[in-house]
């Protein structure tokens, strides 16, 4: 197998799954997303359908290179994620990471699914289907979500009502709506 795209252009459609890494029970989501997407435009999608708020720097990594946006006051040879479309640099069976929040370094895991060429465009990425809710913004990382999943579910933990007030009091980590999820998805540009 070459290791170059099978598949570009407008007329393609990708099939992703995105899974948080080293969490148990699995959070993720299974997209299909336009062929001539960027990573900049995937960044927008992840964060719509993971749940995330855009509040953090993230980069791809695919192969050997690192996709994001390109800081000329760091050193880290990231190539301009505007510049490129998935279908240019991603075949069927590929497997990538994409990273936010490099303090909490939230690892995701992406599958490229399936690629299929010659199909109506989609006008806007669609998720099909997925389990449970993101973890909220500066929770600490995975080992903070586990924590502070462990003190929801205690309110005899001393730090449950505390907790509690900071997510909100309405913050569930078994809850996804496909539904609300695929309505803002309909909003990225």
């Amino acid at each position: 197998m070459s290791n170059q795209p099978q598949y570009s252009g407008a007329k393609s459609v990708v099939q992703l799954k995105i899974s948080l890494d080293y969490l148990e029970p699995e959070i993720w989501r299974r997209m299909l997303v336009p062929g001539d997407c960027t990573f900049a435009k995937l960044h927008h999608i992840i964060q719509v359908a993971l749940g995330w708020q855009d509040c953090h720097l993230h980069s791809f990594g695919v192969r050997d290179r690192r996709y994001g946006v390109p800081n000329p006051d760091w050193d880290d040879k990231s190539l301009d994620e505007q510049r490129f479309r998935l279908t240019q640099i991603v075949m069927a069976g590929d497997r990538f990471t994409y990273e936010y929040d490099f303090g909490d370094s939230w690892t995701h895991g992406i599958v490229v699914e399936s690629l299929e060429r010659n199909v109506e465009p989609l006008k806007h990425a669609v998720c099909l289907e997925g389990a449970r809710a993101c973890p909220p913004e500066d929770c600490g990382g995975f080992p903070g979500f586990e924590r502070l999943c462990d003190a929801l579910a205690d309110p005899d933990d001393d730090e449950h009502d505390e907790l509690t007030a900071w997510v909100g009091g309405a913050y569930d980590p078994a809850v996804f709506d496909l539904i609300s999820t695929n309505a803002a998805l309909q909003r990225v540009r």
